[in-house]
């Protein structure tokens, strides 16, 4: 059995451990609002736990609605990685967020456009990129032309879905309304609203049950 000075101990790095929390939460929010006004970043309100990185080139357009959630590094979330979300907006991408999105260690690559609906979940060390970022043909890769040529296509991921760990959306997906993407999933192409899928390359499990 405990004794009384454990329980006062314990009582006390209880008390010291929520004030460093709040200490951090404090830094990470203030950190994060300087990094999305020196770039540009539309947002309504957020919280964020660790510092994330945030990147848009003089042309791209980020939005982000409100009750955003953010969390960097292996001590705010649960991957056990010292990982940090990643918000990379190229050329004249768009990159829209709806409300009530949350997300940890995430990387989001946009060149062209991604939008994320209401009330969706982005699972621990996930990627959402709309370009392969490289050009297709060998000799292209070898000159300026690798960026040039590279291909791109708009990837929309709609209200209520929930997208497990580790999970790659590829460029020109949709994915649909309260649908479901299980943890490790590379998703090349369309999945309709209410279903679950899985797999790499990802594929139909069955539909969501309401």
């Amino acid at each position: 059995m405990r004794t009384s000075i454990q329980n006062l101990i314990i009582r006390i790095f209880k008390f010291l451990h929520l004030i460093r929390l709040f200490g951090v939460r404090a830094f990470s929010k203030f950190y994060c609002t300087f990094l999305f006004y020196i770039n540009g970043v539309r947002f309504k309100s957020f919280e964020c736990y660790g510092v994330p990185c945030i990147h848009l080139s003089i042309n791209a357009k980020c939005i982000i609605g409100g009750k955003f959630k953010m969390n960097n590094g292996a001590k705010y979330s649960d991957s056990g990685l010292n990982g940090k979300c990643r918000i990379d907006v190229r050329d004249s991408g768009q990159l829209i967020i709806g409300d009530n999105v949350g997300m940890s260690d995430v990387t989001i690559t946009c060149h062209q456009k991604i939008i994320i609906g209401h009330n969706v979940l982005l699972g621990v060390g996930t990627q959402i990129r709309d370009t392969d970022s490289h050009s297709l043909n060998s000799q292209d890769r070898r000159t300026s032309l690798d960026w040039e040529n590279k291909k791109t296509a708009v990837v929309e991921i709609k209200d209520n879905v929930f997208i497990g760990a580790y999970c790659i959306v590829l460029k020109g997906v949709t994915v649909g309304h309260n649908s479901i993407i299980g943890a490790g999933s590379v998703v090349t192409k369309n999945i309709p609203d209410n279903e679950i899928w899985a797999g790499n390359p990802a594929k139909f499990i069955r539909r969501v049950t309401q």
